[in-house]
């Protein structure tokens, strides 16, 4: 085994969430053995020790291939340098995965690998060694547990119980606008595919459970850039002047009023500005304002539209002042919009593994996702990973420094996937 990923002796198999039911189906093989949990967990650690930006994913990926390699698989790196995709093929793993004729094609398995660039504030033992970087939105999570489905779904197929293909795909800079998710289907990774699915941490949902929604489950999500440009003087004479601090002002306040008034507001359109930056003195009005911010839409079709009102509206509030304005608007993701039959699929494959208790709603997210992106090319859902302790009063959120997961999830996303995967199959 490789040394890097060998199980740590010191790593405990987390507790199985209290209540937890036994699989509801005996007769579904692809449970997750308790020395592979213990090396998972391991794995884990090793990545949220040493998480990567997007793009920036070497280690990670070497990682990844080390341990698929190790089962006999035959990943490959994507064109970009970073991230894999994987096939397990019936009978002999690691052969390409084509989909038998006539068939609804082939499974694939998605994670995403790159971490934030914030600190680790936590104090535990696989704190982050890298100054800056932390592993604060799971995706060590979700990488260990793609991972530990192909180790799960290739021991099956040795056995001849693996009646479908199945991919898997180790996504790259998923936190990188517009995400990694357009380089990866552009290096062949939904070739042959019917059905993608994926799972994402979720602080609010108990370990042992998941959160499932039809249609939209996340945001739309863009990046605006504006600079205003004017005249500048004395504050004493600001008629003489474009007054660029109260144009910036009027954009910050009067922007998101007039959109709210353009949009039906069933779609969700939301403005927030991060940033505003103008001046250097009390009394020089400046010649330059910049501010920064993100578009939040809950549909996709306005959304699709939003480019064109939000520079309208910008240029009307910029001109009443007498400021001219640049615009970068820089396109993120769309919605991503979980497909009916994909989430019954989800929902079949935790009842059976766990029962019908480890099934519960969720609401729509505003955070973006580019998952969104497989979903313009294939049928496919996500799920939310319960990763809070079942019992505790508070939760870390994501994008803290100080966000961490009951491990036990880990298991619980591992045999999702495999149940999946399997059922899937028996549809034909």
């Amino acid at each position: 085994m490789n040394e890097l990923l060998s199980p740590d002796p010191e790593v405990a198999v987390p507790a199985t969430p209290a209540g937890e039911a036994i699989s509801a189906r005996a007769d579904l093989p692809g449970a997750l053995p308790d020395a592979l949990f213990r090396e998972l967990v391991a794995f884990r650690r090793d990545l949220h020790m040493h998480p990567e930006l997007g793009n920036q994913e070497f280690r990670t990926t070497a990682a990844i291939k080390a341990r698929l390699e190790q089962a006999g698989l035959r990943p490959h790196v994507l064109p970009v340098g970073t991230g894999l995709l994987c096939d397990i093929h019936p009978g002999l793993a690691g052969e390409p995965a084509e989909p038998p004729s006539g068939s609804r094609g082939v499974l694939a398995l998605r994670a995403d690998i790159d971490a934030l660039p914030i600190p680790d504030t936590k104090t535990v033992p696989y704190r982050s060694t890298v100054p800056e970087r932390a592993h604060a939105c799971g995706h060590d999570v979700h990488t260990t547990a793609v991972l530990g489905a192909g180790l799960v779904l290739a021991e099956l197929a040795r056995a001849g119980r693996l009646p479908r293909p199945v991919r898997l795909v180790f996504q790259p800079a998923e936190e990188v606008l517009p995400g990694g998710a357009t380089d990866v289907i552009d290096g062949g990774a939904l070739e042959g595919v019917g059905r993608i699915v994926a799972v994402h941490c979720d602080p609010r949902v108990d370990a042992g459970r998941i959160g499932l929604r039809a249609g939209p489950i996340t945001s739309a999500c863009d990046r605006l850039e504006v600079v205003l440009h004017g005249a500048g003087g004395h504050t004493a004479r600001p008629h003489l002047t474009t007054d660029l601090v109260t144009a910036a002002a009027r954009v910050v306040t009067d922007v998101p009023a007039l959109l709210s008034r353009r949009v039906d507001a069933r779609a969700g359109l939301a403005v927030t500005w991060g940033r505003i930056d103008a001046g250097h003195a009390p009394n020089v009005i400046p010649q330059r304002a910049e501010l920064s911010g993100t578009l939040r839409c809950l549909s996709i079709a306005e959304w699709r539209e939003a480019p064109d009102l939000m520079h309208a509206a910008i240029d009307e509030v910029a001109t009443v002042h007498r400021a001219k304005s640049e615009i970068s608007h820089v396109r993120g993701v769309p919605p991503v919009v979980n497909e009916p039959g994909s989430v019954d699929l989800l929902r079949e494959a935790m009842t059976a593994r766990r029962g019908p208790q480890a099934v519960e709603p969720t609401e729509q997210s505003l955070g973006g996702e580019d998952f969104s992106w497989y979903l313009e090319h294939v049928p496919g859902a996500m799920a939310r990973l319960g990763v809070r302790p079942p019992g505790a009063r508070h939760s870390r959120d994501i994008h803290q420094g100080d966000f961490d997961v009951d491990e036990s999830a880990i298991r619980v996303a591992v045999e999702l996937f495999t149940a999946t995967a399997l059922l899937e199959a028996e549809r034909g």
